[in-house]
């Protein structure tokens, strides 16, 4: 099976770095300075599940010419989606699947309007990685799962193979019979861990150990779980319990990708995550404050970058 993934960074070059150790035909679509550094240092990934190091990955850059893929992971910041949607036509045959792994929903419109319901499969991943200065990919975390399968459950032969394509290696590719429930459930738990760590700029532990912080929490995560209720997404009995299970459990120091993106003065995806429930919120006649000061505050924050000055 013909794999190309968008990008090669922390995402996509890690799972990518474990379909390549298992063997499989994986292709990175990638910039030109990245494919630089590609071929200079090689894709190095540094992991607890073991390190990898492949000195010649093949990459392509956006316009490059070859034969439509199987399959396309999509693990791009959803700011870079339209570009990433650009990108990926050239490559997008009549059986190709195109299987994104970014957080949140609503991506799936985008791709969908692009390409057509049938090649959009249902995916997520959980992962803690970080690339650093230099292009390497460092997991640090037990988690490496990523999940996948067809957006109306079904067991189709397209879907098989490419379970089979995904088996047999060192990360945990999962197939799904109930994607789109759980990419709900993730949009839920990372909608309230990105929030309440980016608006107390504070890892989680510090937060749930302060009683009011841990009433924030739990507001924020009904607010939350009230607007996809409202809007109609499947998520199962006793969704937010488990959230707010997960919130106690995860380690003390634990810190969301976008408050480091903001301890970094980097965009957010602010509007994806936040903004977009907002929206569904306000069609809905609901309101949703704690969700309203996280949204906020991030966007507070990225008109500093915008007017060139120190957010933090």
């Amino acid at each position: 099976m013909k794999i190309l993934i968008v990008g090669a960074g922390a995402i996509g070059g890690y799972f990518g770095g474990r379909l390549l150790e298992k063997g499989e035909d994986v292709t990175f679509l990638v910039r030109e300075k990245r494919q630089q550094q590609l071929r200079s240092n090689g894709l190095s990934v540094e992991s607890i599940h073991g390190d990898m190091l492949f000195a010649e990955p093949k990459t392509i850059l956006a316009g490059e010419n070859t034969e439509p893929y199987d399959v396309i992971l999509v693990s791009t910041k959803s700011y870079h989606l339209e570009g990433a949607v650009e990108s990926i036509k050239h490559y997008v045959g009549d059986e190709t699947m195109v299987l994104p792994l970014l957080n949140g929903i609503a991506h799936l419109d985008v791709l969908t309007e692009a390409f057509g319901a049938e090649k959009v499969i249902g995916g997520l991943c959980f992962i803690e990685t970080t690339l650093t200065q230099d292009g390497k990919i460092v997991q640090t975390s037990p988690i490496h799962d990523l999940v996948f399968g067809e957006r109306n459950g079904e067991k189709t032969e397209r879907i098989l193979q490419l379970e089979e394509a995904f088996s047999g290696t060192k990360a945990s590719f999962r197939l799904s019979e109930k994607i789109q429930q759980e990419m709900w459930h993730k949009y839920l738990f990372i909608t309230s861990l990105s929030g309440i760590t980016s608006l107390f700029r504070s890892p989680i532990g510090p937060i749930r150990d302060q009683e009011h912080g841990w009433k924030t929490i739990e507001s924020l995560v009904h607010e939350t779980a009230e607007i996809m209720d409202k809007i109609g997404a499947p998520l199962a009995a006793g969704a937010m319990d488990g959230i707010l299970g997960r919130m106690k459990e995860i380690g003390h120091g634990m810190k969301s990708s976008l408050q480091r993106d903001m301890e970094k003065s980097l965009l957010t995806e602010a509007d994806h995550l936040f903004g977009y429930l907002l929206k569904k919120a306000e069609q809905s006649g609901l309101t949703a404050p704690i969700l309203s000061a996280i949204y906020a505050n991030v966007k507070i924050y990225e008109s500093g970058l915008g007017a060139g000055k120190n957010p933090r």
